[in-house]
């Protein structure tokens, strides 16, 4: 009896613990850690958004998930961006014209999220053989949840921190079951940003970033994930004091961006600092393509150049 007691109270702890987890980061829209720092203006988002569109044309990795969303583009934003949206949307990265793509199936919420989890600290195409091995390996998230913990790590090694991700994984398909009995996260779609956020909180090892990525990619919400290269960019270019770390930049930069801008402004500045050595202060030792010396077209906003 005392055991069982103490078992209901570590329970009841761990609830309460998780539901304060949940609420921290469900609020997490409301506050603003640089009130007083008035950047970026709704002006800068913009013409930084059409420079980068005109420069770099819309990226083909997220066009699928820009075709999903509803309306993007204000009334205010149509006669000044939707010519250089129309133009781009057919180029690659080095202005080529591309074959436009079959109509792929829409990416369910789990996968989004899971896709997330195995993009963490690797290469964007480590990650995608990663999720590809693991739907290899394993047809269904049944199977997945099914897998001893080892098989999972064999299919998601290429991708790198493998037994920390399978037990991100595992840890959210059991607790998916335990709590839905079905492994499924579609019903987030009817849910508001903040019950979303506390949903996805719930899950051991998601963080702002990943719940972020979900809101923005999969769900259609409108938020502004902020990873290496958009802090980076955000940094150098003064969106930010220089103290700013990367949750607080999340936090102001979503307060900050207008809604309508926040999808394009964040696919095009990742990808620009991917790209761009010019941008960012850390260049890395990856080897990363460069743009030309004189046409970076974010020179004149920089404050601080490496």
């Amino acid at each position: 009896m005392q055991t069982g007691h103490k078992r209901k109270q570590q329970h009841e702890l761990k609830s309460r613990t998780n539901k304060k987890s949940a609420e921290t980061i469900s609020n997490i829209k409301e506050e603003e850690p640089f009130p007083t720092h008035a950047r970026p203006t709704p002006e800068e988002c913009r013409a930084i958004r059409d420079s980068l569109l005109a420069f770099h044309g819309f990226p083909q990795e997220f066009a699928k998930y820009r075709k999903q969303r509803p309306c993007l583009i204000t009334l205010q934003d149509k006669e000044e961006s939707t010519h250089l949206i129309n133009n781009c949307d057919e180029k690659n990265d080095n202005g080529v014209k591309v074959e436009e793509e079959e109509e792929e199936e829409e990416e369910s919420v789990l996968d989004g999220l899971v896709k997330t989890v195995l993009s963490q600290n690797t290469t964007e195409v480590n990650s995608q053989r990663a999720f590809l091995n693991l739907k290899s390996a394993f047809p269904t998230w049944e199977n997945v949840l099914a897998a001893e913990s080892q098989f999972i790590e064999d299919a998601i090694r290429c991708g790198g921190l493998a037994p920390t991700k399978a037990a991100c994984i595992r840890n959210i398909l059991s607790s998916l079951m335990e709590k839905k009995g079905r492994l499924c996260l579609e019903y987030l779609r009817d849910l508001s940003v903040a019950e979303i956020k506390a949903e996805l909180s719930h899950f051991k090892g998601i963080g702002p970033k990943t719940v972020a990525c979900v809101l923005m990619f999969n769900l259609q919400k409108d938020d502004f994930p902020v990873d290496t290269h958009v802090f980076e960019i955000a940094k150098a270019i003064g969106w930010v004091p220089p103290v700013a770390d990367r949750n607080k930049t999340y936090l102001h930069l979503n307060h900050r961006i207008p809604k309508e801008l926040k999808f394009d402004l964040n696919c095009l500045l990742y990808t620009h600092g991917k790209l761009c050595r010019k941008c960012t202060k850390k260049s890395g030792s990856q080897q990363r393509k460069e743009t030309h010396d004189d046409s970076c077209p974010l020179l004149n906003y920089c404050v601080k150049l490496s």
